[in-house]
């Protein structure tokens, strides 16, 4: 019994070999057994991984793909969910406040319209009630009594007149305007190539564009050819009468 146990430990295919008892076959062990897992970390860290993701959509009954819906009806969301009261709200609300917003913007341009409007008026109203005192002046002016004192205040008074805007019109051979003068004579001249300021009895007064008072003047307009003609005529046969007329009582001598 003793002997075949000897003989079984004796046999080389069953003892363990003693690794620690060679080291350069423990070192050559260790290289071939980690050079592969060094190597394919190398590999790996060197080479990056690719990862391709398809997200197409594809029909289930066509295979053919689906298009992503738009950002606009993505955001919206389906009618009959829970959101879609909220949203609906929102978009009320919101139209509302810009419908708010308008109508405040438009009161605040007609208010500040109206405000500017009343102190316009205001200031037309006060260089309207100095007119007759600037008619007194031009009286004076064209009289020869403008002069010493009363010269220096009517000129002050122009002056703070015209800083307010106030302008006077009216001057011989401006053209006749409805709007802007007020006809008191009418003669025909030929002179003229249209309806003309040949006298001025007022002046007129405007503050930028408005009229304040119109001018009161005279109006020539021209001749008419057909006039002139006639008027020819008529003084050429009278002429011819007188001339007969005289020769007449000369042969009854």
């Amino acid at each position: 019994m003793r002997s075949s146990t000897r003989s079984r430990a004796g046999r080389p295919s069953d003892r363990t070999p003693d690794l620690d008892s060679d080291p350069g076959r423990l070192e050559d062990g260790a290289d071939l057994v980690t050079q592969p897992s060094s190597d394919r970390r190398e590999s790996e860290e060197e080479a990056p991984r690719v990862v391709i993701r398809d997200k197409r959509r594809l029909d289930p009954i066509t295979g053919q793909v689906r298009e992503a819906p738009a950002a606009s009806e993505a955001a919206q969301p389906p009618a009959g969910s829970p959101v879609a009261a909220p949203v609906d709200e929102l978009a009320e609300r919101t139209a509302d406040l810009q419908r708010l917003s308008a109508e405040y913007a438009n009161y605040r341009r007609r208010v500040e319209r109206d405000r500017v409007a009343v102190v316009e008026n205001a200031q037309d109203r006060v260089l309207a009630a100095l007119l007759p005192v600037l008619d007194d002046v031009d009286r004076a002016r064209e009289h020869g009594d403008l002069d010493g004192a009363f010269k220096a205040v009517a000129e002050q008074l122009i002056a703070v007149l015209a800083k307010h805007g106030l302008e006077a019109f009216g001057e011989l051979g401006e053209a006749f305007d409805p709007n802007r003068h007020e006809a008191v004579m009418h003669s025909v001249s030929a002179d003229v190539d249209g309806p003309t300021c040949v006298g001025i009895m007022r002046r007129g007064y405007q503050r930028g564009e408005r009229v304040l008072r119109p001018a009161m003047v005279a109006v020539a307009d021209p001749a008419e050819p057909g006039a002139e003609t006639a008027s020819e005529s008529v003084d050429g046969g009278v002429a011819e009468t007188a001339s007969g007329s005289a020769s007449a009582g000369s042969a009854e001598h």
